[in-house]
């Protein structure tokens, strides 16, 4: 059967919402598309365990170590699910990890910012986890079944994952004036890396056109943009606290919060590695990945004596 039949056969079961499977036929950018995007997703939930992780030993009470050891926990199976979908698409796990750690792949750029307060985790938990829900509650229709199958326990616990940082920035806004200050200081340092989060602006985005035709993307960068200034520009007024956007005010003709220009200059410096932590992040992975090497040699040598003796039992 000529390729165009196959391509025409392909885009009819995208059109219909019929989900593409690992052994269908694909064209080769398809493959290349979801390869990237969601080894870049596990990057980010692994990569996104260390300004976290960071604070577990210097929680303020043992509630709060419990909570944030178990999102850390959450995000280390979440990129255990997307490392498996991207291995369905032919790729291996060491191909993905050797990718980042050659700088090869990405991961979230919003990663690359330090954690300077306890008041910073709350931030991530509600501003961080809020943008990654916005974006990935669309990816649970993504047209890649191992994807959208993964994407839906992942974002029942982004969900929590959001609650958690809110509720801890809500504690902090009625507590002293020193607690209250660290809230609204962390509230302004991470809003615009958060707004990062969802990509360059649509004019600038090389890749959504095909992915919104292959329905991989079911909304462009700026719409999801759009959407998440809504959502925090009301739930912000329930802490008491403001945001760092002196354009930001609602317009009624549109029906959404105008807010001001994204610095893509910093964007863009970050993404090429340039950011405050990047190549503290990246050497964090580097170390982990050579010093847990004998626990995967070790691994494969259990399992190769267990298949050798399974061999040798069914002889």
């Amino acid at each position: 059967m000529p390729v165009q039949n196959f391509e025409k056969i392909f885009q009819e079961k995208i059109d219909n919402e019929i989900k593409i499977e690992p052994k269908d036929w694909m064209p080769d950018a398809y493959r290349k598309t979801n390869i990237r995007q969601i080894s870049q997703h596990a990057h980010s939930e692994i990569v996104g365990m260390l300004p976290e992780g960071n604070w577990i030993g210097r929680a303020p009470s043992l509630k709060r170590k419990a909570i944030l050891l178990a999102k850390v926990q959450d995000e280390a199976g979440h990129g255990l699910y997307l490392y498996s979908a991207c291995e369905t698409l032919g790729v291996s796990r060491e191909e993905t990890i050797n990718d980042l750690h050659s700088g090869k792949a990405k991961y979230s750029s919003i990663f690359n910012y330090p954690t300077l307060t306890w008041a910073d985790i709350g931030a991530i938990g509600w501003l961080v986890d809020g943008a990654a829900i916005m974006n990935q509650v669309m990816l649970t229709k993504t047209s890649y079944g191992p994807y959208a199958r993964a994407m839906v326990r992942i974002c029942k616990e982004e969900s929590f994952h959001q609650r958690q940082g809110f509720e801890s920035l809500l504690v902090l806004s009625k507590g002293t004036k020193e607690q209250r200050e660290m809230c609204q200081d962390a509230i302004n340092r991470w809003w615009w890396p958060a707004l990062m989060m969802f990509g360059p602006k649509d004019s600038e985005s090389t890749n959504s056109d095909q992915s919104m035709k292959w329905k991989i993307k079911r909304k462009s960068n700026d719409e999801l943009r759009q959407n998440f200034v809504d959502m925090i520009a009301e739930q912000v007024k329930v802490l008491g606290m403001t945001l760092p956007d002196d354009k930001l005010k609602w317009n009624e003709e549109r029906k959404h919060y105008d807010f001001g220009e994204i610095n893509w200059d910093e964007f863009w410096n970050v993404v090429k590695g340039n950011g405050p932590c990047n190549k503290q992040r990246l050497q964090a992975r580097k170390d982990a990945w050579e010093k847990g090497a004998w626990v995967r040699d070790a691994a494969a040598a259990y399992s190769g004596k267990k298949d050798a003796q399974n061999k040798i039992k069914a002889a």
